[in-house]
C-alpha cells in the first residue's frame, strides 16, 4: 500500500523543476544587500590605520612609511567595521561574490 501511495509525490519530484542550481554551471544570484568583497581604493587614502585598528580579526595591515595597504582575505570576515571607520571612504564592500581563497597569500596594494 505505501507504494501507491508515494508514486505520485515520486512523480511529482521526476517532473518538476529542482529547487536548488547547479552551482559551478549557473552562477549565483547575488543577494541584495548582502555583503560581498572588500574594494580598496588607493587614491584615496591616506594611510591613517584607522581601518587596521578596526578590524577585529586582524586581516588588514597598513604600512604608513611604504604607502602600503594589505589584506589577508582568509582572515576576513565582511564585517565592514573597516568600512565604517574609514575617514576617506576608501573601503568598500561591494555586492559581487569574491572569488574563493584556499592559499594564505596576502593581497597588497
Amino acid at each position: 500500500m505505501p507504494y501507491f501511495t508515494l508514486t505520485p509525490l515520486a512523480l511529482r519530484w521526476a517532473l518538476r523543476k529542482p529547487p536548488t542550481r547547479r552551482y559551478p554551471f549557473e552562477p549565483r544570484r547575488l543577494v541584495p544587500r548582502s555583503r560581498g568583497a572588500l574594494a580598496f581604493h588607493k587614491p584615496s587614502c591616506v594611510f591613517c590605520t584607522v581601518c587596521a585598528r578596526k578590524c577585529p580579526t586582524g586581516a588588514l595591515s597598513v604600512h604608513r612609511a611604504q604607502r602600503r595597504w594589505t589584506v589577508d582575505r582568509l582572515l576576513c570576515i565582511h564585517c565592514a567595521a573597516c568600512v565604517e571607520a574609514c575617514p576617506k571612504k576608501s573601503l568598500v564592500l561591494t555586492p559581487d561574490h569574491a572569488p574563493p581563497v584556499v592559499t594564505k597569500d596576502r593581497e597588497v596594494h
